[in-house]
């Protein structure tokens, strides 16, 4: 798909004129991907064009309704709280949150969608299905969905305002050389960096819970929900997460994958604080075995 551009801008905000209902994300999304070229080379979002510049897009943004998470009966869906305003799911790690191209299966959305129709039109993003967040495809642990438009807008404020507190529990190769870290967040295409001059604020608590010679199991209260940041800090104080080799973390022989959990959230519900846990899976506890720290 070839476009002429009709405006002096910043190429992300060019193309939002021709996709106005594509939604800013999937919009990044294909920058992120590399699949944007203004005349011939590859452009980042915040690059400037020029009237008569040519873009060119490997794929063509869907918007509107075809985004929208389609019902799967397949994926497997464990719910750890039901309310007439939300619930709270424990995802599986290997299973996305939610679809990234139209008619996608396969996703906690999905399910979602199956299960709780009435989801499916909540967000603000076609494709959120009601999730307020997200983990990313490798984490296991609560996932929260809102099962109406109110909720779903009190949450997301209630996130955007620090008001949400969320454990995650990690094995790490190596231990912690910090308690805590605050480095700025920059997205680098699939992955972030901690990036003191581009960044974004961030903060972890971390805590050493159980240590062997070549490991540690660490709880992190993560204060912002920066993409990546539990993975990037731990690898920055040097202890990346076990499996986790995008971050500098070793596979772990036998096992998939890495040893990311998010084990519990804590958010206000009106004038209440609702508490969740999910339990760990089976394969981090036989993860915990195999590095010595049962």
């Amino acid at each position: 798909m070839k476009l002429t551009i009709d405006v002096t801008d910043r190429v992300d905000k060019a193309l939002a004129r021709f996709y106005p209902q594509a939604g800013r994300r999937q919009l990044a999304q294909l920058f992120d991907a590399g699949a944007v070229r203004v005349n011939g080379k590859r452009a980042k979002k915040g690059d400037r064009v020029a009237i008569g510049d040519t873009v060119e897009l490997a794929r063509e943004p869907v918007s509107g309704d075809a985004l929208r998470p389609a019902p799967d009966p397949d994926v497997p869906l464990v719910i750890l709280v039901e309310r007439s305003e939300l619930v709270v799911v424990a995802k599986p790690a290997g299973i996305p949150s939610q679809p990234l191209r139209a008619g996608e299966l396969g996703t906690v959305a999905n399910a979602i969608a199956f299960r709780f129709p009435e989801c499916v039109a909540i967000g603000d993003d076609p494709r959120d299905g009601g999730l307020v967040h997200r983990l990313d495809i490798g984490t296991s642990g609560t996932l929260v969905v809102a099962r109406t438009l109110e909720a779903y807008r009190a949450l997301r404020d209630a996130f955007g305002a620090g008001l949400v507190s969320k454990h995650y529990l990690a094995i790490t190769d190596g231990h912690p050389v910090a308690r805590a870290c605050e480095g700025a967040i920059a997205q680098r295409g699939k992955r972030v960096a901690v990036d003191p001059a581009e960044g974004l604020p961030a903060y972890t608590e971390i805590a050493i819970e159980r240590t062997s010679p070549d490991h540690a199991l660490v709880r992190c209260i993560a204060q912002t929900g920066r993409m990546h940041q539990v993975r990037a800090h731990l690898a920055h104080v040097g202890a990346p997460i076990t499996g986790d080799t995008l971050y500098g973390g070793a596979p772990l022989h036998g096992h998939d994958g890495f040893f990311l959990h998010a084990v519990s959230i804590a958010l206000p519900l009106g004038p209440d604080k609702l508490a969740v846990e999910a339990p760990l899976p089976d394969r981090f506890t036989a993860a915990l075995v195999g590095c010595a720290l049962t």
